[in-house]
């Protein structure tokens, strides 16, 4: 893979990395990639989301509470291509109503060459971006919750570095009767306090609302989160039927596309409290892959979860390229029932 020694064509390498970079929308698309494989597994939907779970604070800050009981989470994800990013997490409660919670994240694109425009080589690098994140929510009510999640973020490609600081703010209505919740989050509202070069880089600010209601008195819940509510119009590029695989790329954004592209779909099937089976479909991420050879289960994603006395263990998979696929793997541990 060749690259100039321009901040642009290393974004655009580290953009074909990344299923949720295809909007184009800034250089920290990274940030909306899940750490909780119970989220990913629900197609990245997990802001209403109820389980204890330290690993969904990323999500929502307001899913972060005090049946987190100091638990730690480990979670590592296979990207598409030599992507690998992982992460920690640690929580517990304080006081009365609140809680906290302390993570970091490591994400690796794998090794890419460096070329100058030229044609002549400068060696291979590893672009990197690794976030430090702070949570502390609070129980406004016994069934409303919110939170706030503070992000620090370094990102080093080649020559170039930057530093960027975030914030999350969500809430949360859970009403455990009826099994139905709701929550609202506003996402990476912030900025970069070092840019690459001249310029500054926007981060993926993004309003999102989120629905989980269970089915009567089954073990089915459906979940629906509404995402990128900070613009209608999300074209993507197809090929026309008659072209084939080699033909012109064309934007396409009718109301139906535009209306699905924000909506994240998801099923979960919760027999126990010990186990859970997620599927979900992300309209979204089926046809930003339309022009990247996508399959059949483009846009789908599942995932189980046990748990074991004081440990859990979670595994989502997706498959957004015909070519690649992506695995995600949680462990979680409750420090407090070991003590």
């Amino acid at each position: 893979m060749k690259l100039t020694r321009t901040k642009t064509m290393i974004l655009l390498a580290l953009a074909a990395c990344s299923a949720t970079a295809q909007t184009g929308r800034s250089a920290y698309e990274f940030l909306d990639v899940p750490t909780s494989s119970h989220a990913f597994a629900l197609g990245g939907g997990g802001i209403a989301l109820i389980d204890d779970d330290v690993a969904l604070a990323q999500e929502n800050p307001a899913l972060l509470g005090q049946e987190v009981d100091r638990q730690v989470a480990v979670s590592y994800m296979h990207y598409m291509g030599s992507a690998n990013f992982a992460g920690v997490r640690f929580g517990m409660g304080v006081g009365e109503r609140g809680a906290w919670a302390a993570g970091v994240r490591y994400l690796n694109y794998g090794e890419i060459a460096g070329y100058l425009p030229d044609g002549t080589p400068t060696g291979s690098f590893t672009p990197t971006d690794i976030v430090f994140e702070g949570t502390y929510s609070h129980d406004i009510t016994d069934r409303l919750r919110g939170g706030i999640n503070l992000k620090m973020i370094y990102s080093g490609y080649e020559q170039y570095s930057a530093f960027a600081m975030a914030a999350d703010v969500g809430i949360n209505y859970y009403n455990d009767e009826r099994d139905l919740s709701l929550s609202f989050v506003l996402k990476n509202m912030g900025g970069q306090l070092k840019r690459f070069e001249e310029s500054y880089d926007r981060l993926p600010f993004d309003v999102q609302f989120g629905f989980m209601k269970g089915i009567g008195e089954s073990p089915f819940s459906i979940g629906i989160t509404a995402h990128n509510l900070t613009k209608w119009n999300l074209p993507y590029y197809g090929h026309s039927a008659d072209e084939g695989e080699e033909g012109d790329l064309k934007p396409k954004s009718s109301f139906g596309s535009n209306l699905f592209r924000h909506l994240i779909f998801g099923v979960q099937y919760v027999p126990t409290d010990r186990f859970y089976v997620d599927l979900a479909y992300n309209y979204k991420t089926r046809t930003d892959m339309s022009a990247y050879q996508r399959n059949f289960l483009s846009g789908f994603s599942a995932g189980i979860g046990i748990k074991v006395r004081t440990f859990s263990l979670g595994v989502a998979y997706s498959m957004p390229h015909k070519s690649a696929s992506s695995i995600m793997l949680n462990l979680g541990l409750n420090i407090g029932e070991l003590i």
